[in-house]
């Protein structure tokens, strides 16, 4: 990133992460600028991607996908290319929300939505343990989920 970020960028993207419909008038005034410079502020982190997005956050339950689990995976290392085909097979599965490279004793750790167990099981064999390398799998299942947020601390250092 070429730009560095001051005081009132942070703010505005503390309050954009808490409120990304909040209107340009209203962040304006919560950063103390008028609405012309605040808009040009928030296409500027746009544009250098330190925004990188705005969605909407849906009631996982509403959607047929209330069960999380977070899989440990192990790939067979005898092949060089074994990471990028494994990753682009996972960046292609809507079910996988989240898809970490590791440290550790397994390679990635992989979080994947699904409507219940039965679907999860099916899911597993009949995808997951296909993907491209994977020697082995942990299954870690969420009985509750307690906090689930995106936003990212932001430090005024």
């Amino acid at each position: 990133m070429s730009y560095t970020l001051n005081r009132i960028d942070k703010n505005i993207i503390s309050i954009l992460q808490r409120d990304g419909r909040i209107t340009y008038a209203q962040l304006a005034r919560e950063v103390g600028l008028s609405t012309t410079p605040c808009i040009e502020r928030v296409r500027r982190l746009e544009r250098e991607g330190v925004i990188k997005g705005f969605s909407a956050r849906i009631d996982p339950a509403s959607v047929d996908a209330a069960l999380v689990v977070y899989v440990q995976i192990r790939l067979n290392h005898t092949s060089g290319d074994i990471f990028a085909s494994f990753k682009q097979s996972a960046l292609d599965l809507e079910e996988i929300q989240e898809c970490h490279l590791v440290s550790g004793d397994f390679d990635y750790l992989v979080k994947v939505r699904v409507k219940d167990m039965h679907a999860y099981r099916e899911f597993l064999g009949e995808t997951l343990l296909k993907l491209p390398g994977v020697q082995e799998s942990t299954s870690i299942v969420v009985m509750e989920e307690v906090k689930e947020t995106l936003a990212v601390p932001i430090r005024y250092d």
